[in-house]
């Protein structure tokens, strides 16, 4: 085996051994930490470092074009729909009332939502689900 095979390889296990590192510290954190939005940044942060680097190594030690062009779309794809997931669980959290706000530094969602006459619907979804008036005309 060549010398920059060898290096390569090498460099591969360190950074496969990294990444895995930096997920498993993840996935600790998402057990561990007390709330939503810190689980959830626990969820995409170190995951998402975590597979970068565990794909970096795994393309030291492949080498091929195809493997590479099919370990970009995996990190590409990953990195595009984890924080989404992310944004959208913590997005329910709050209006479900699971996210303590007094821990928040900015509200500016409940700014938003307070503008709202229903408190957050969309106005015509807001007019689809009140109620009929008491008196029976429509």
């Amino acid at each position: 085996m060549s010398g920059w095979a060898q290096t390569a390889d090498t460099a591969g296990a360190v950074l496969l051994f990294l990444g895995a590192a930096v997920s498993l510290l993840g996935a600790i954190g998402m057990l561990r930490l007390p709330d939503v939005l810190s689980r959830s940044h626990a969820a995409t942060n170190p995951q998402s470092l975590g597979m970068l680097l565990v794909l970096a190594g795994v393309a030291l030690r492949l080498r091929s074009g195809i493997d590479l062009g099919t370990l970009g779309l995996i990190g590409f794809f990953q990195l595009l729909t984890g924080p989404v997931a992310a944004h959208l669980v913590a997005r329910v959290a709050y209006r479900t009332g699971y996210v303590g706000r007094e821990g928040l530094l900015f509200d500016e969602l409940d700014e938003q939502l307070s503008r709202r006459p229903d408190g957050g619907a969309p106005a015509a979804a807001a007019a689809e689900q009140s109620p009929p008036p008491p008196d029976g005309t429509a």
